[in-house]
């Protein structure tokens, strides 16, 4: 069970450095839509890890 959990926190953590770096090239070319994505995709990281963090606790 630690093997899942693991997975989930490292693809959360994938998944909020790839809403950072959306949202900060949203935010340089002034694209509203990319800088919602990404604070969208770091939201699902967060998510993510808490869910890992949640698997560690359980089991």
């Amino acid at each position: 069970m630690a093997r899942n959990s693991r997975k989930d926190k490292n693809e959360g953590a994938m998944d909020k450095a790839k809403g950072r770096t959306k949202e900060a090239a949203g935010s340089l070319s002034g694209n509203k839509d990319l800088k919602s994505e990404g604070r969208t995709d770091q939201d699902k990281g967060t998510l993510k890890k808490k869910k890992g963090a949640a698997k560690d606790l359980l089991g």
